[in-house]
């Protein structure tokens, strides 16, 4: 089937909105302003660049002189919104305009910054939607799980042997997958919001959880570590070296966690707690993103990366869909998610 060029436009307003920061309140949207009448002339491109900016059809728009908008066509990958917060609606923004055609992906789940389109078009703007919605979906995962259940995208990673143990025999784990698959989680921590571990880990293990690079710099986005149990921490511990304030939950609430930190603006967590949170979350049906390393090593033992989590039966068990599969030196990320129905 050949492309339209409202699907290149939509396309490459894709492209554009992964130009923002991928953590945040707000997520990552792209906008192109076509030529009024003229769906193959670009006149102008626009991307949100995070909380506070200009959104991403502002962007565009405040590239062109008012003759140029009259009658344009707005590209947008989300439906504009429609509401106050740092900055003003860009429902209200395209009307002023004059955009004559409104064309977006996926509808804004929210329930304040929702409705644009129907603003729109008692404006008498004409408006489409649906275009390329799949792709668009996928690319906004996160923010929009997030929005629509009103807690965080629940990343959870961990590190095992082939034969699915997270330690050996006394509880030695350091090093068990090589040096790429270590950066590779050192960028995945830097993609999220705040890094969330138990307190058993903190108490064991004493990790530092900061992103850093290859020469162990700090990366410049810093996740907000969250610390999950009732047991105390000690004041030396490296958690409280952090960049970022931790976050003490003293619960083990887990629903109740996640809905404060939505409520503070956290919209992805990178869970890196061990075999007790992880465990957890999977049985509370909690989780959105398995990232899974394996090494090819063999442990035995009892230290599984996975404990209990309600399956007692095959019936029961948590089905998965694999979305990608790459090698890293000699170990292997996995990354997964629940099939429907089975989380």
């Amino acid at each position: 089937m050949t492309e339209t060029a409202i699907e290149r436009a939509m396309r490459h307003a894709l492209s554009l909105a992964a130009h923002g920061p991928a953590y945040g309140v707000n997520p990552q949207v792209g906008c192109v302003i076509l030529a009024a009448g003229d769906d193959e002339r670009f006149l102008a491109e626009g991307w949100h660049r995070g909380a506070g900016t200009p959104h991403a059809e502002v962007d565009a728009l405040a590239k062109l002189r008012p003759e140029d908008t009259r009658g344009a066509t707005a590209v947008v990958t989300l439906e504009p919104c429609n509401h106050t917060g740092r900055t003003g609606p860009c429902s209200e923004a395209l009307i002023a305009a004059g955009i004559g055609r409104v064309v977006y992906a996926v509808s804004d789940p929210g329930a304040t910054s929702g409705g644009g389109a129907d603003r729109m078009r008692a404006a008498g703007i004409v408006v489409e939607s649906g275009v390329l919605a799949d792709e668009v979906s996928a690319a906004m995962r996160v923010w929009l799980t997030a929005t629509r259940l009103r807690r965080p995208f629940v990343s959870v990673k961990w590190a095992s042997s082939l034969d699915g143990r997270a330690a050996a025999g006394d509880g030695t784990s350091r090093w068990i997958t090589g040096t790429a698959a270590r950066q590779r989680v050192h960028e995945q921590r830097e993609l999220a919001d705040a890094i969330l571990v138990g307190t058993g880990t903190v108490l064991a293990d004493d990790p530092a959880l900061t992103a850093r690079g290859d020469a162990g710099e700090l990366m410049p986005h810093q996740p907000i570590p969250v610390v999950i149990g009732e047991r105390p921490i000690p004041v030396t511990a490296k958690v409280f070296e952090h960049p970022q304030p931790v976050l003490l939950t003293a619960s083990r609430d887990l629903e109740g966690i996640l809905a404060e930190l939505f409520e503070r603006g956290i919209r992805h967590v990178f869970v890196e707690g061990g075999p007790t949170l992880t465990s957890a979350l999977v049985a509370a049906g909690l989780v959105d993103e398995y990232l899974i390393y394996l090494a090819p090593v063999l442990l035995g033992g009892g230290r599984l990366a996975l404990g209990d989590i309600g399956v007692d039966t095959i019936a029961d068990a948590r089905r998965l869909i694999v979305d990608s599969m790459e090698s890293l030196g000699e170990d292997l990320l996995i990354v997964a998610r629940p099939r429907e129905g089975s989380q």
